[in-house]
């Protein structure tokens, strides 16, 4: 068993009321590797500028991590396969609308990677099942109940 630790930091600034709710969303994302990321309430949800357009929102790290799993899983996979990749690239997109419950949540995260082999690539059947292999064993896939499609380019 493993543990992943994060900080998220906020503070109000001192020209803020905040009880009349215009206060800034943006804060800060800690990781353990010493890493800070500037984050914010996504311009959609939250209008600039109470919002940073040029922070990482929590919808955007939410695709993010399922594509970053998937990829992760897939080159290992293939590693393991002896395909040797050159370049992934996965423009992912999730999309946001009203639930079973009539609440907001991130109905589907489309994985679009577009892969670049040198030497043989995988026949296509061999390129399924990796991905399949990747998406089933994705521990961020595995925990979200968003249904995760793989579209390869």
């Amino acid at each position: 068993m493993a543990e992943y630790t994060a900080t998220v930091k906020w503070s109000r600034q001192p020209s803020e009321i905040f009880t009349d709710n215009r206060y800034s969303r943006a804060h800060q994302w800690e990781f353990d590797g010493g890493v800070t990321v500037p984050a914010s309430s996504s311009p959609h949800v939250v209008k600039v500028p109470l919002s940073n357009p040029n922070a990482v929102d929590p919808e955007e790290a939410f695709v993010a991590s399922l594509s970053s799993c998937h990829m992760l899983f897939f080159l290992s996979f293939a590693a393991s396969k002896k395909f040797v990749i050159e370049s992934y690239v996965d423009r992912a997109v999730g999309v946001i609308g009203k639930n079973a419950e009539g609440r907001q949540a991130m109905l589907r995260v489309v994985l679009r990677p577009a892969i670049t082999f040198s030497g043989t690539p995988p026949t296509p059947d061999e390129m399924s099942a990796l991905h399949d292999r990747a998406h089933h064993e994705c521990y961020i896939a595995n925990s979200v109940t968003t249904k995760v499609e793989v579209e390869p380019a």
